[in-house]
Parts: structure tokens; C-alpha cells; sequence
């Protein structure tokens, strides 16, 4: 059967959480467009300091192995935290912009100090058409498409496999229950050849290195991701994506029925073709 990946489910972890929050949530953030026909979203001090923390030391793929250690990263965030300044990434005061832009820059610092695996030989997934996340199908049967961006993949050569890292600058520790990595899993399963012999999460802003965690199987990863997508599927097919919590809306979908109601300024139309709001 020929496939259409314009009329398919496209799925990614993002998504997928953002439906398992609450599906009005997944609306909002992931169908929903604007008088601009552009999807909307709301800036975050915590999404601004992710994402320019992000930006810089995955920007060290860009270079071989042994230059990364001589890279300029202090200066590279700064370049990066321009992107975010003020309003634009969610801050209310200069003082405020000041606390959150030091802890990133410490994380940056901390990293620079302990680059560890970031010295090693590095992959890259194989680049997509008209520059779309790596992506595969899920299920070709429920036209169901599962994508995905791995922050590094370190190259382990006495056995020609890969291991996973992913950044973290949050507080909290990632949930046991998370689908981020049965989600890399299955990506990595269909999109390379090598094996995937670990993963890590580096909770760059408390520890020097990164921290093992264990891979689930193939079959038990396509089958949780799978079910979580058919559940996103559904909702589509029937058009309702209800709140839990009611007409009064919950933690996660309250802000964002904010900017329908006008309630928020738009200060961003990024490069993703969303439109940004910043909550007044």
C-alpha cells in the first residue's frame, strides 16, 4: 500500500506527551492555527534556557572530535542567549533574564570543564527531505509516522555501536515512565544499522558526566509508543480533544486557551513557521 506521509499521524515524543497531559493540550500546541493560518506556543524561561543550553553543545557536532575541546562554548552561549532575550524567552525583568541566563551559563561552564564522551567520535542520523526530523513509519497499516531528534549519539569503536546522550537542564530527574527512550529506540532501530549499546541522561546543571539508564527492548518500545499513538490517532479520526479537568481547564492547557482568548502578546514567529506568545 502506498503511503502518503502528508495524510499521515505524525507522532513525536513532544506530541505524544503533550496528549497524554491533557489531549486539549495536543489541540492547542499541535492543530490549532491562528488569524496568521500558524501554530502557536508560549514562550518559557525554562524552554529558553533548554533550548540555548541545547544549541551550543549540540552545536559541537559541527566539528570533529578533536577540535571540540578547544571551542569558544562561553562565547557560543552568549551568541545563543541573544535569541532569547526579554519578553522573547518568557522574562518579566532584566534580574530575572540575569538568574536563569547564569544558571545556563554554569551549566555551559560545567560541561566545558568535563566534556568527557563529547571527545569521543560522534554519528549523525542521515538528514531528511525538506529539512524534517529523522522520522519512519510507526505503523504503514494506521498511517502512523513517529519522528524524533536525539541529541548525541557517541560512537563506541571496539564494537561499532552507538550510545545515547541526552541533556537535561531541568530540576527534576526525567520520568520513569517516559517514552523519550523507547522513542529513540525504535528511530535508531529504523534509521541505522549500528547497535545501540547504552544511554545516558546528563543532568548538566548537578553532575560533571552522565547517568546510565536502561534501554528498553524493541518489542516492549513499539508496543508502549504504538499504543500512545493510536490513542492520538483516535482523537484525530473523532475530532475531540477534551480537557480532563472540564470547561475550566487544567495546569496544562489553561495558559495556552490564555492566547485565544487574547490574553497574550505575540512576540516571535519563529523559524518553525509558530507563532510565540508571551503571557501578560
Amino acid at each position: 500500500m502506498v503511503q502518503d506521509k502528508y495524510s499521515a499521524i505524525w507522532v513525536s515524543h513532544s506530541s505524544i506527551g503533550d496528549f497524554l497531559k491533557c489531549p486539549r493540550l495536543y489541540f492547542l500546541r499541535n492543530i490549532y492555527k491562528n488569524e496568521r493560518n500558524k501554530k502557536i506556543n508560549l514562550v518559557s524561561q525554562s524552554l529558553s534556557l533548554g533550548s540555548a543550553v541545547h544549541e551550543v553543545l549540540e552545536g559541537l557536532l559541527n566539528y570533529k572530535s578533536e577540535e571540540r575541546a578547544s571551542q569558544p562554548l562561553e562565547k557560543q552561549f552568549e551568541e545563543s542567549w541573544k535569541k532569547f532575550h526579554g519578553k522573547v524567552g518568557g522574562f518579566k525583568s532584566e534580574d530575572q533574564e540575569l538568574v536563569v541566563k547564569e544558571s545556563g551559563r554554569a551549566m555551559i561552564m560545567s560541561v566545558a570543564k568535563n566534556m568527557g564522551p563529547l571527545l569521543n567520535k560522534a554519528v549523525k542520523l542521515p538528514p531528511h527531505a525538506n529539512d524534517m526530523p529523522p522520522n519512519f513509519y510507526l505503523s504503514e497499516e494506521e498511517n502512523i509516522i513517529l519522528s524524533g531528534k536525539i541529541d548525541w549519539l557517541e560512537y563506541v569503536p571496539h564494537d561499532n555501536s552507538i550510545r545515547i546522550i541526552d541533556f537535561k537542564t531541568g530540576k527534576n530527574d526525567e520520568d520513569e515512565n517516559s517514552l523519550q527512550l523507547p522513542i529513540y529506540t525504535l528511530l535508531l532501530n529504523a534509521l541505522q544499522k549500528r547497535k545501540v549499546s547504552g544511554a545516558s541522561y546528563w543532568y548538566i546543571a548537578r553532575s560533571d558526566k552522565p547517568t546510565e539508564v536502561k534501554l528498553p527492548q524493541i518489542s516492549e518500545a513499539k508496543e508502549r509508543v504504538l499504543d500512545a499513538a493510536l490513542k492520538v490517532k483516535e482523537a484525530r479520526v473523532k475530532g475531540v480533544f477534551e480537557c480532563p479537568r472540564g470547561l475550566n481547564g487544567c495546569f496544562a492547557c489553561r495558559d495556552f486557551e490564555k492566547v485565544l482568548k487574547g490574553e497574550a502578546e505575540l512576540v516571535k514567529v519563529d523559524e518553525s513557521r509558530r507563532t510565540e506568545y508571551y503571557l501578560v
